[in-house]
């Protein structure tokens, strides 16, 4: 489908624009973090929409869950001032910050346990090999 105009967008362009199936976005709208209208079948996505999907995606790109984006857009709708919204943002920005760290500490201790599982590995391997020679 073609653009209506220059602030409405079918399923097919905004799939092609942010590289996702039509399928991802009809499960946004099945979420309800999207809401076309419909002209008979066909989608018509507005501005709206498509600043929406574009905050998806990012925020899943940042490990932000769906149930959270759809929080932080209820509150923008209920509270234009952006205040609760601010606020939900930041507490969820300190949680995955905090996660993020957890899974630092996580990686650090794994890439220790490796490093140290290798030189024994290449001790064992070099006392066989003279073993061997001998």
């Amino acid at each position: 489908m073609a653009k209506t105009n220059p602030l409405t967008f079918s399923i097919g362009q905004l799939a092609k624009e942010f590289d996702i199936t039509t399928r991802s976005i009809r499960f946004y709208e099945d979420q309800g973090l999207i809401n076309p209208t419909r002209k008979g079948q066909t989608r018509i996505y507005n501005q709206r929409d498509r600043v929406r999907l574009k905050l998806i995606l990012r925020g899943k790109r940042l490990g932000f869950s769906l149930a959270e984006t759809g929080k932080i857009f209820e509150l923008y709708d209920a509270d234009k001032s952006s205040v609760s919204q601010l606020e939900l943002m930041m507490n969820i920005i300190e949680q995955k910050k905090a996660d993020l760290n957890q899974q630092l500490d996580d990686i650090e201790v794994v890439l220790m346990e490796l490093t140290n599982l290798e030189d024994n590995c290449k001790s064992t391997l070099k006392a066989i090999k003279e073993n061997e020679q001998q």
